[in-house]
């Protein structure tokens, strides 16, 4: 069945495909979880709405993400530009740590794979999906124009040509290929060390995560430090809190955070690295609640970063996560 000939009748089921790669888009565009939902939201409703106007001239793919781009550069021109703490200040010295929270738009936010990686047979396909997700990729694209970021997504992370860019921003082959040029020389400036791939998981990662959950679990600091590249990064959003190092990581966890003794972690997957739901002990009775979702980040056998989403309330239900765990869970 062509584009033309497409009934309204199936309009919902034709759309409904593409959700989780607009959703993937639009996250690296806004660097929120819960904008990007809305803005593919917005996306097929315009796009239900217009289906029986949809002439053909272009794919049903170029078609959306057309409608998702104009949907992204709008919701961008209010100027907010998402960060993590390491972004906004650097490194903050263990004696200086302070939990001062900042609002809610201040902060790049996690997201599942499930929502933004879409099933793909090529692993040289997947590999660069996920890269393309973590954290400290997306941060950098909030670096670029929101143009240059659309430009960057759209040639360097789904492949498109110079000349489909060029017609979904309708703009010329010569503008795009020169904002790519620019985004790339600011990408280079912004966006550091890679993690290492982790889909699947290698012998080597998996006994280091395992490691790493025995050792959170009993707070071992001496085996939780062991574990962690000496530059390790640890963050907590919504607070702007960034330690960095062995001392300052496991001087926290002893004195501000050391009401995490006991924790449990539950695995899960965000922004195409490994992650954990962290639930503390509960201070009121039996079981377990909520506290974080971990964003762990790897490189060479090491711990790199470990990125602490505190707003359980948000979190929990976005990766379909228990609102609680029972005193004997594992």
């Amino acid at each position: 069945m062509s584009d033309l000939t497409a009934t309204t009748a199936d309009a919902d089921s034709r759309l409904e495909g593409y959700r989780v790669e607009l959703t993937g888009y639009c996250y690296r565009m806004l660097g929120s979880a819960f904008e990007a939902e809305d803005a593919v939201q917005d996306t097929l409703v315009r796009a239900w709405r217009n289906f029986d106007k949809f002439e053909g001239r272009s794919s049903l793919r170029s078609w959306l993400y057309r409608i998702a781009t104009n949907v992204c550069l709008d919701m961008l021109n209010a100027g907010n530009k998402r960060a993590r703490p390491v972004d906004l200040s650097g490194p903050t010295p263990l004696a200086q740590a302070a939990l001062n929270p900042l609002p809610e738009n201040t902060w790049l936010e996690p997201m599942p794979d499930g929502r933004i990686l879409p099933s793909v047979a090529d692993p040289a396909e997947a590999a660069v999906a996920r890269e393309s997700v973590r954290l400290a990729f997306v941060a950098a694209l909030q670096h670029l124009p929101p143009k240059q970021r659309a430009v960057l997504i759209l040639r360097e992370v789904l492949a498109w040509k110079a000349s489909e860019v060029a017609e979904l921003l309708e703009s010329s082959v010569a503008s795009v290929n020169s904002a790519l040029q620019r985004a790339r020389a600011t990408l280079n400036d912004h966006q550091g060390t890679a993690a290492d791939a982790a889909d699947p998981l290698d012998e080597e990662q998996s006994k280091l995560l395992e490691r790493y959950v025995a050792a959170f679990e009993g707070y071992d600091m001496k085996a939780l430090t062991a574990l962690l590249h000496e530059d390790a990064i640890m963050t907590m959003p919504p607070f702007d809190l960034c330690l960095q190092g062995h001392d300052d990581i496991a001087g926290f966890m002893l004195s501000i955070g050391a009401s995490c003794a006991g924790s449990r972690l539950i695995a899960t997957s965000a922004n195409g690295t490994p992650a954990f739901a962290h639930y503390k002990p509960n201070p009121d009775g039996p079981g377990f609640e909520p506290w974080a979702v971990q964003v762990i980040d790897i490189s060479d056998g090491a711990i790199t970063g470990m990125h602490c989403f505190l707003d359980t309330e948000r979190w929990f239900p976005l990766f379909g996560l228990a609102d609680r765990l029972e005193a004997d869970a594992a």
